[in-house]
Parts: structure tokens; C-alpha cells; sequence
């Protein structure tokens, strides 16, 4: 079983670092609308992504939350980096056809490609965050079967979440590293 903290943070790092180096290079072409208008445009762009990204399917994700079930003893945990490694896996060619996607627009409108692509890390972030809350005040953490992870953790294959108490696994509520 993986951590939906963990799944839903894995994506973010990769995306806000790829965007922040989409944007920083896309500000060296002049593009057809000038480098202020790119920034601009794409400073207001991150925003709406990143507000989509936290939003999006939210509901899905406080009713299988609402009333999760106890994982059992036979239960296998999966740690933390094997879920960012699976998933970083299973998305990098999306990954990479989203930064060569971001560079190219950066002919059109300066920065931003990558400032979309940066704005929907930082939603994947803040989403975690929020989910890290969750745990926190229900006092437990979410798993969901990797079986059923394919279209995401919020998928329509995913029937339920598992709970455990917090001091399971290896990552803090929220999808962090635990220290």
C-alpha cells in the first residue's frame, strides 16, 4: 500500500523544479509578445494552476477520506521513496513532453510554459499540505493499494482508503520526509 500523501507529493518537486527552468530559459528568447508581457502573463497563469491543482478533485479526495478503513496486519506498507521512485518512473516521459512543451511556448509568450509548469508543482504541493492536515487532525494516515493507483489516488479504480496510526511508515502526514 502507498501513502496518498506520498503520491500526490511526488509530482510536485519534479514539476516546480522542470517549470522554474522552463521560465528562466524561456526569458532568453524575446518571443512575439516581449519578455514583461511572458512574465506577466505567466505569473497570472501560474496562479489559476496552482489554484486548479490544489482544488481539482477535491471532493473525491475528502469522501474517501471521510471514512477510511483499518489496514490490516498482512498489509504491506510501501516506503516513501519507493512510491516517489514508482511514480517518477511510471511519469517521466509526461514529465518531459510538459518541460519540451513549456521551452516551446516560450517562443510565443516568454516564461510562461514554466511558470504554468511551476504554478502545478506548488499545487501538488499545497494539496499535500493539505492532506498532511487532514492526517493530522484525524490523527491517522491515508494508504491506498498500488493496484488500483493507475489513473491516481484519487481515481476512479480507487474504492477506499486504508488508515494506520501516525507513527506508521516513513513519511511525516503530509508526504514529507519524517525527521
Amino acid at each position: 500500500m502507498a501513502r496518498v500523501a506520498v503520491l500526490v507529493r511526488a509530482g510536485a518537486a519534479p514539476l516546480w523544479w522542470l517549470g522554474l527552468v522552463a521560465a528562466a530559459a524561456g526569458t532568453l528568447p524575446p518571443g512575439f509578445t516581449g519578455r514583461r508581457t511572458g512574465l506577466l502573463a505567466g505569473a497570472a497563469l501560474a496562479l489559476i494552476t496552482c489554484a486548479v491543482a490544489a482544488l481539482v478533485r477535491r471532493r473525491r479526495f475528502v469522501h474517501l477520506s471521510g471514512s477510511p478503513s483499518r489496514a490490516g496486519r498482512s498489509d504491506f506498507l510501501q516506503d516513501r521513496a519507493v512510491t516517489v521512485r514508482n511514480w517518477r518512473r511510471a511519469h517521466r516521459w509526461w514529465l518531459l513532453a510538459g518541460f519540451a512543451a513549456a521551452l516551446a511556448s516560450s517562443f510565443a509568450l516568454p516564461a510562461a510554459g514554466g511558470m504554468v509548469l511551476a504554478g502545478a508543482g506548488a499545487g501538488l504541493w499545497l494539496r499535500a499540505v493539505l492532506l498532511g492536515r487532514r492526517e493530522r487532525a484525524d490523527d491517522l494516515l491515508f494508504w491506498v493499494r498500488t493496484d488500483w493507483i493507475a489513473r491516481g489516488p484519487a481515481g476512479k479504480a480507487v474504492r477506499g482508503y486504508r488508515s494506520t496510526g501516525v507513527l506508521a511508515g516513513d513519511a511525516a502526514p503530509g508526504g514529507a520526509r519524517r525527521r
